[in-house]
């Protein structure tokens, strides 16, 4: 990953971005009258991405505008930081500084943060890696003081979201649900969190009925990843428990996907359990002093052998009947295991994360988080205020008591779908008769895998909730401290 340095001021002859805005603009220094005039003259253009080339040296100035909400500032720079490293990127330049004209350090952070997302890139299985991206060394962020809060935690973040988009691009002939829960073990070794993993005798103790459903059309087997991170000076005294969908590979079983535009990316079906892996990184990394317990119930979902078929009836981890009309809504199957499972760790707060349903693509499309949940008002605030800071905007559904007749089965307890309307939400209140405890659900499905680039959420797996769960996460730490 790119290396972040912070400088006390520019140096000579350095690559140079200058963040400024309108007023401003013809006031930054180091720069000729007649570039100044240059500058000024492509401002009243309307030009906000202006680049001076010295020949040994190149200035980019980038115009904000400095009075949108604080927020849309700050993502903001973090669009222009992909559309400079678009331009550094074409002109073979490795090594630049960051300047912002107020030493805003929130604003540089932001920019930073987009430039790093922007220069990630999945080359594990290119032979000729080079073509696909620029190695670019370092970015130095300019701060009079020497000082920047926030930078470390930052990099933590981002080496979380590489770690995230590289488990959800890799193929499942790879990433089979054991290899994931090794991936796992790994990561942990690398950063601090505690791992055990239940294999598929241990699963079948614990009757997780929908796990095993799942997995029974599949030659490989289950796992169930237990993560945890504990410091010694946690300030909560009752755990928050994730979990993350970790589907690896969805065919929708025995009610097939069309391949075009459906089952082609469906390697991207565990994108919840990724996001889990990624936080539980960060946060260790970080030191972060909250007790966190990460579950992540993992197969794929095929249908061969003795497939689940339509019309059969499972037992859930806690007791539930389930009649299963669709194999392909088999998310909600393997959560409801682990939200149960989770019952035992008296939580304060249980958050789970899955590419859940098309209904919530449908929906918001690609730019936000569907979330859902019974947990209090002022968490949902929180997450709201935190989804903004990071702008992976969520957008509350209802969980009204109506839905729960669209679920109901004529022989068991519950179906697993609810019908033609509001699939994203029966799928919720599906979840909510799995929990006893403040709750949260987010459905990432359109905004995990993106078949076309955006920004610098890229092409392919974006991390999409790891962001504004570490956001979350640490927030709650500052408030209990």
């Amino acid at each position: 990953m790119l290396n972040l340095q912070i400088i006390k001021e520019p140096q000579a002859g350095q690559n140079l971005v200058v963040i400024t805005g309108k007023s401003s603009c013809n006031q930054i220094p180091g720069l000729t009258e007649q570039e100044s005039g240059y500058v000024q003259k492509s401002v009243d253009l309307g030009l906000k991405t202006i680049m001076i080339n010295r020949y040994s040296q190149v200035i980019i100035i980038q115009i904000l505008e400095y009075e949108k909400p604080r927020t849309e500032l700050k993502e903001a720079a973090r669009k222009t930081s992909y559309m400079i490293y678009s331009i550094l990127k074409e002109q073979k330049i490795t090594s630049f500084t960051v300047t912002e004209q107020n030493h805003d350090s929130e604003l540089l952070l932001a920019f930073a943060e987009g430039f790093v997302l922007s220069d990630y890139s999945f080359t594990k299985y290119l032979n000729n890696k080079e073509e696909k991206s620029v190695p670019f060394q370092s970015l130095r962020l300019v701060i009079p003081s020497g000082n920047l809060p926030g930078l470390k935690s930052l990099h933590y973040c981002l080496e979380a979201v590489y770690l995230a988009r590289d488990l959800v691009n890799e193929p499942v002939n790879y990433l089979t649900a054991v290899k994931l829960s090794e991936e796992i073990k790994q990561i942990a070794r690398n950063s601090g969190f505690s791992v055990e993993v239940f294999d598929k005798l241990q699963i079948e103790s614990l009757k997780m009925g929908g796990l095993l459903a799942v997995n029974m059309g599949s030659p490989e087997p289950p796992t169930f990843s237990i993560m945890e991170w504990k410091p010694v000076k946690a300030v909560n005294s009752r755990p928050i428990v994730l979990v993350g969908k970790g589907i690896v590979f969805d065919t929708g079983g025995l009610s097939l996907k069309p391949t075009p535009d459906s089952m082609d990316s469906m390697k991207s079906d565990m994108a919840g359990a990724a996001a889990v892996i990624g936080v539980m990184y960060a946060i260790s990394k970080a030191n972060l002093p909250l007790h966190v317990i990460g579950l992540v119930p993992a197969t794929d979902n095929r249908p061969g052998g003795e497939a689940c078929a339509p019309g059969d009836v499972i037992t859930m981890h806690n007791g539930l009947s389930v009649e299963v009309l669709n194999t392909d809504a088999e998310g909600r199957l393997i959560l409801a295991d682990a939200l149960s499972f989770a019952k035992k760790y008296e939580p304060e707060l249980v958050i789970d994360i899955a590419t859940l349903t098309g209904a919530a693509a449908a929906a918001i499309g690609q730019q936000g988080i569907v979330a859902m949940g019974n947990a209090d008002d002022n968490v949902f605030a929180m997450l709201t205020d935190c989804g903004y800071q990071v702008y992976e905007r969520i957008v509350r559904f209802p969980l009204w008591d109506e839905y729960s007749e669209m679920i109901k089965s004529d022989i068991a307890d519950l179906k697993n779908i609810g019908g033609k309307y509001a699939g994203a939400i029966t799928a919720g209140k599906f979840l909510e008769r799995f929990t006893s405890y403040p709750w949260i659900h987010l459905d990432i499905a359109g905004s995990a895998f993106l078949k076309t680039g955006d920004s610098y959420r890229g092409k392919g797996a974006t991390g999409s909730g790891l962001r504004i769960l570490f956001e979350l996460l640490k927030r709650i730490a500052d408030i209990q401290h």
